[in-house]
């Protein structure tokens, strides 16, 4: 019995998951499509050739300062190739409360953000939303995989849209390992 609920929960997880030709050279990380921040759908496909951090965002957290590295990774490495796309989320200790709106203005006023913003998501539970059950499913080092735990957790994807590393939230946007991941991957054409 159990392997038959094992079965379809596995079935449930990636049926959402979409497929890729092999013309498209990329991995299903960027196959989704997402919701701006102001509403617009975006193909996660317009990304290829990029090197990718995706992290779920919130503003009242107490590693909400690291949208200011997240600013700074941006600034830094943008024209080498870097994109940062933030996922506000709510689901952590209602952390990220705020509309589209609350959300752009805290932000750009706070934190000067310029990077890509996206509608606001759930990573965790039976509303994730897609892309993150992707990623969570994935075995990524340092972090491994299953559910997000916090806030400004991150992953990294490659310039061919394999994702390389996953880091736990309490890790600095701007730190020794992260840099790496990013820079070893802008590194390759």
């Amino acid at each position: 019995m159990w392997k038959l609920v094992f079965a379809i929960l596995c079935a449930s997880t990636f049926a959402a998951i979409p497929t890729v030709s092999a013309e498209e050279k990329t991995s299903p990380a960027l196959a989704f499509k997402v919701t701006s921040l102001d509403g617009k759908e975006v193909d996660l496909a317009q990304y290829r050739g990029k090197v990718v951090l995706i992290v779920n965002v919130a503003s009242k957290c107490g590693l909400t300062p690291q949208y200011k590295a997240l600013e700074s990774n941006y600034e830094k490495y943008k024209d080498k190739g870097l994109v940062i796309l933030g996922f506000p989320c709510n689901q952590f200790h209602e952390q990220e409360p705020g509309t589209a709106d609350e959300i752009r203005k805290f932000c750009t006023g706070k934190y000067n953000v310029t990077f890509p913003m996206m509608a606001k998501v759930e990573v965790n539970g039976a509303g994730t939303c897609d892309l993150y059950k992707y990623l969570k499913a994935l075995n990524l080092k340092p972090k491994g995989s299953g559910d997000v735990t916090w806030n400004f957790e991150k992953f990294v994807l490659g310039r061919n849209g394999q994702v390389v590393a996953r880091f736990a939230p309490q890790t600095k946007p701007d730190s020794p390992d992260v840099i790496k991941a990013i820079e070893a991957e802008l590194e390759k054409k």
